[in-house]
């Protein structure tokens, strides 16, 4: 899967003042993202507040970004949860048409075991039309998908094309460097954590920060694969700040302030999510004006 190679964006979904769905501030955000060479797009991943889309929202969002893109860039479709017969029901029903992978979630609440974990993925992977990446964030989901298990899926399951690591767990991030597949991706789901995973071989980043700053990331995101570290390290260091406060109340709080800030589109997320407070807002401002 080398268009899954470089720099991603986890997209979000921009917002009326009524909390409908601002389509032209969507659709001015992909032609940023694409005028930022962003190497590719994925849809309704957690930063897209997918928590609180219902179906026909999801529907559009994902015909409306396929549509704008019109085949430009890559996509991946965000299609993932707790219950895996309903996540196999929307593979089969969803409109995949402009996409070329899946981003799955690993299955939040229900505690899964280790082998409840693979057997999910095997069974999403069996029904899926499309390629599937992993996705480990246990910080959201409580859910740790262990090394073992990912070698595991990525050996079992030909169409298990990767994984975005969020868990900020070196130790398995080496691991799974070390046992995978050779064409299995390991992609950063962590800004801050992206050119550090690059060292040991990381294949990517799918990028929050992008968003706002995307020919920024897409621009660090070459200097590690191109293995110049030196001046990866400097822009590293140049974004860290930034990158500190789109995260410091909540994803994606920080970043549609940041949005905002730069015109791109309002600042309003979904209960039960808030807004990032007055403070965090003007150090948000002063840092963009800084950058």
């Amino acid at each position: 899967m080398k268009a899954l190679i470089g720099s991603g964006v986890a997209l979000i979904t921009p917002f009326n003042e009524d909390n409908t769905i601002d389509f032209d501030a969507l659709g001015n955000l992909i032609e940023n993202q694409i005028a930022g060479e962003i190497d590719y797009i994925v849809a309704l991943g957690t930063t897209g507040e997918t928590a609180t889309l219902n179906k026909k929202e999801k529907k559009e969002i994902f015909q409306f970004i396929a549509d704008k893109v019109g085949g430009r860039i890559p996509l991946v479709a965000g299609i993932g949860g707790n219950n895996t017969q309903e996540i196999i029901d929307d593979l089969k029903s969803s409109d995949l048409s402009g996409y070329i992978a899946i981003l799955s979630v690993s299955p939040y609440y229900n505690r899964s075991t280790q082998e409840g974990i693979f057997q999910h993925y095997k069974a999403l992977s069996e029904a899926s039309p499309l390629p599937i990446m992993l996705y480990k964030v246990p910080g959201r989901t409580g859910s740790n998908i262990e090394a073992q298990t990912t070698i595991r899926l990525a050996n079992a399951c030909n169409n298990i094309i990767g994984i975005k690591e969020a868990s900020g767990n070196f130790h398995q991030y080496t691991v799974i460097m070390r046992d995978k597949p050779t064409d299995f991706l390991l992609i950063s789901g962590d800004d801050g954590l992206y050119l550090p995973m690059a060292s040991i071989g990381a294949s990517g980043v799918i990028s929050v920060l992008a968003n706002a700053l995307p020919a920024e990331v897409s621009r660090l995101t070459r200097l590690c694969l191109e293995n110049n570290y030196k001046d990866a390290a400097k822009l590293h260091a140049k974004l860290s700040r930034i990158t500190d406060l789109c995260f410091v109340e909540g994803n994606p709080a920080g970043v549609k302030s940041m949005l905002h800030h730069l015109e791109f589109c309002k600042s309003v997320v979904r209960l039960p999510l808030s807004e990032v407070s007055e403070t965090t807002s003007n150090r948000i401002m002063e840092e963009l004006n800084s950058l």
